[in-house]
């Protein structure tokens, strides 16, 4: 290329980035005077979600409160987590003392009999399962008590792939529920391996559901703690756990604390028992 038009390409660059600079600034100024109003925030609880995900998550939504189809995949997407560690043998211990207990016997034996294997899907999603009942109740704005795929006065509804998408429907549920009322939707699940609902968050030490959701999908550790925290501040249980045995009788106060009273019909006393064989 010949050097003069070299020269005279490089300056009309130069000038170009000169415009644009000055454009921003100009854009700038009028923001700041009030003369160009920032785009309008739909629903500010959605917006604090999206820069959640934005911070926390590292995703890159725009912060405009309207929960659509890319907050709703950068949300499912954040949560999937294939590399969260194991808990480890001192780690089960340290929950055991936690508990007043002197060996993991106990916790071992409520993790076997209370849990359904790993606590995650295969999608690397944490798993959940969705209460539709629990956001009709924690939902704050009545206007969002419309009977719904996620919403409903009654229990019930419990599906696994309804619509054949590929996504598990507690989480598809979570998903759309987040854009009406998160904070009610997060409330809603029950998380984990030992399926803690998420409106305990307080009890189990976090300031916010979606954090107790977040730790959930990041370690076992830390779903093993949620089930500490359950028994200790929310069921208030540990004399009921460290009565744990061998003879199902004993197990009597702590499978109807954790299960509730048709605790005999699933005979969870009975399998404590045999767990601790």
């Amino acid at each position: 290329m010949n050097i003069d038009i070299a020269i005279e390409l490089n300056h009309e660059n130069m000038d170009n980035n000169a415009t644009e600079i000055q454009a921003v600034e100009a854009l700038a100024r009028d923001v700041a005077a009030g003369e160009v109003k920032p785009t309008p925030i739909k629903n500010e609880d959605v917006a604090w979600v999206q820069r959640w995900l934005n911070e926390r998550a590292g995703c890159d939504l725009v912060v405009d409160g309207v929960w659509g189809t890319a907050s709703r995949a950068a949300f499912l997407s954040a949560f999937a987590y294939r590399h969260a560690p194991a808990i480890t043998r001192a780690e089960l211990l340290q929950i055991a003392h936690e508990l007043g207990d002197v060996d993991t016997r106990r916790i071992e034996a409520v993790a076997k009999v209370e849990s359904n294997g790993s606590g995650w899907f295969e999608s690397g999603l944490p798993k959940i399962l969705y209460e539709r009942h629990k956001f009709w109740k924690h939902v704050r704005n009545v206007a969002a008590r419309v009977v719904s795929w996620f919403a409903n006065p009654q229990a019930g509804g419990y599906t696994m792939d309804i619509n054949k998408n590929g996504i598990n429907d507690s989480w598809e549920k979570l998903a759309f529920a987040m854009g009406k009322d998160p904070l009610a939707a997060l409330k809603s699940v029950s998380i984990g391996k030992f399926q803690v609902l998420g409106e305990h968050y307080a009890q189990c030490g976090y300031d916010h559901p979606i954090e107790m959701l977040w730790a959930a999908s990041r370690s076992e550790l830390a779903q093993y703690q949620m089930l500490r925290d359950y028994i200790l501040h929310v069921a208030d249980l540990k004399p009921e756990f460290l009565a744990l045995s061998r003879h199902a009788d004993t197990n009597r106060a702590f499978a109807r604390g954790y299960n509730g009273v048709k605790y005999e019909k699933y005979a969870y006393h009975t399998k404590l028992a045999d767990a601790l064989a």
